[in-house]
């Protein structure tokens, strides 16, 4: 099992955040003081004040409320469901959800109890939506293009514990895979409206056996029995991968030899060009780029010496460094990590200190992985704006009195 998985008692974080005291997220439109829209009722425990309302299904966390904990309260947590949630009564008694395990040589019908008695697992990971940072391809778009989709600036996104059962365990006490089996297809259970094809609706994802050692089936998150909101009773959870890969309810989990022919795998969730249609033969949405931003300051207004702070991850690599330019990328100076490592898949805190004297400036971070991955300026434009990863269009720009 990789060493990433583990991670002791020591290693967790409390789960408060400490809110940075700017009003102002720099150039994304959005003000944390804006007055707090209604919750969906199925969030409507979440803290209003702390959320973005795209839609019922689309809610962001405020760029000011990242703080300096590394991980994220599910309170704060975005959401982001591609078909409408199930009633909290799938929750009603946990241990009786039960999953069927396929392409295994002894394929079986689990429960969550049974899952519970063949072994457990924890592991830090950055859950973040496959658009997180949509808005900045938005802002490039020019003449008559057009991008669908929830403008996410840089708050579809957190870092989270994650305890479960490794599916690797699960799969050797089921007699191992059976030969010839390529990619672990998670199914969801959320209920497909009768009368409409189910391939069109289904949450089902592949991603590659390679995966095996990693994924974990969840049912807890942050030392709390998993919502419903965020996928409870169990949930598959591939660490380094966009957070579609993630399936919520998971009710079935297949070793195959293809990739599944639902629609969220074969047309959507592809990289194509803003001229093509998805299709099956183009890259899908899997691992996630390394990335950063600054959280703090994103306003200031007393010159003198400044805490510059930001996150930064890796996807699936270490982060080897960050660098920050105060002077919208016309130099650099390379930050310093502050807090615990919780493994390859968590996001990594970096804190830069500078004597900003009265003027203007542009905040960038750039990240670089232990395989030299580096954060580019931009991203190339795609035609459904995945995996934004470039340190221009976050910028937060501030004046110094």
């Amino acid at each position: 099992m990789s060493k990433d998985l583990r991670i002791g008692r020591r290693g967790f974080i409390g789960g408060g955040l400490t809110a940075a005291a700017a009003a102002s997220v720099g150039n994304t439109g959005v003000l944390a003081q804006e007055q707090a829209k209604p919750l969906p009722a199925y969030v409507g425990w979440k803290d209003p004040n702390a959320m973005i309302i795209h839609s019922d299904q689309t809610l962001e966390m405020k760029r000011d409320l990242f703080g300096s904990s590394l991980i994220t309260p599910e309170d704060r947590l975005f959401v982001r469901n591609n078909v409408k949630a199930p009633p909290d009564s799938i929750a009603t008694d946990r241990d009786s959800w039960r999953v069927e395990f396929k392409g295994v040589k002894n394929p079986k019908s689990l429960t969550l109890g049974d899952l519970k008695r063949m072994g457990v697992v924890t592991v830090a990971t950055v859950l973040q939506c496959s658009g997180n940072g949509r808005k900045y391809f938005m802002d490039k778009l020019s003449g008559d293009q057009k991008m669908s989709g929830t403008p996410w600036t840089v708050g579809a996104s957190g870092c989270v514990i994650w305890s479960g059962v490794p599916l690797k365990a699960v799969v050797d006490a089921l007699g191992g895979h059976v030969a010839g089996v390529k990619f672990i297809t998670g199914t969801g259970g959320e209920e497909i409206p009768a009368g409409l094809n189910p391939k069109d609706l289904i949450v089902e994802r592949s991603v590659p056996l390679s995966n095996l050692d990693n994924v974990i089936l969840a049912w807890e998150m942050n030392g709390k029995p998993l919502s419903v909101a965020h996928g409870g009773p169990l949930r598959m959870i591939v660490p380094g991968y966009s957070g579609v890969n993630n399936v919520k309810y998971v009710k079935t989990v297949a070793l195959t030899v293809a990739q599944t022919d639902a629609r969220i795998q074969s047309a959507n969730y592809r990289y194509h060009s803003m001229t093509e249609k998805p299709s099956p033969d183009q890259p899908p949405v899997w691992e996630q780029p390394v990335k950063s931003w600054i959280t703090s300051p994103l306003n200031v207004k007393k010159a003198g010496q400044v805490q510059i702070t930001g996150l930064a991850l890796g996807g699936m690599n270490e982060l080897s460094k960050v660098d920050v330019s105060v002077d919208g990328g016309k130099t650099w100076k390379t930050a310093k990590f502050v807090g615990p490592n919780l493994g390859r898949f968590a996001w990594r805190l970096f804190v830069l200190s500078a004597d900003l004297q009265p003027g203007e400036y542009t905040l960038v971070s750039r990240a670089r992985d232990a395989k030299g991955n580096v954060q580019p300026e931009e991203s190339p434009l795609n035609g459904s704006g995945y995996g934004y990863n470039g340190w221009r269009g976050p910028a937060v720009k501030i004046t110094v009195a």
